[in-house]
């Protein structure tokens, strides 16, 4: 699922226009990134993002297999919550395909 069709689901469920659906989706999402310089944000029951830094490092070109520099840099990390665990693990009902006779 992409954005705009995420707008739309929300647009739908929340009774909003597309575009006020849209606006609402945006600032959701600035205020996640724009939080996760101070801190970390924590969604209970869908999960945590976090600001994570990886070290300096070597790596290999794939072409070549000569090393390569790779320089520091900031990540973002996400730690599903449990609500979403147990709804992704929750085996879903078999299909008519799927059933042999």
């Amino acid at each position: 699922m992409r954005k705009p069709e995420l707008a739309a689901v929300i647009a739908e469920k929340a009774d909003l226009t597309k575009e006020k659906a849209n606006q609402v989706l945006n600032a959701i999402l600035d205020s996640i990134t724009g939080a996760l310089d101070k801190d970390t944000v924590t969604l209970v029951g869908f999960g945590t993002f976090e600001k994570r830094h990886r070290g300096a490092r070597t790596g290999k070109n794939p072409q070549t297999g000569q090393p390569v520099k790779i320089k520091a840099s900031n990540t973002v990390a996400f730690k599903p919550g449990k609500n979403l665990r147990d709804s992704v693990n929750t085996p879903a009902a078999p299909s008519k395909a799927s059933k042999k006779k």
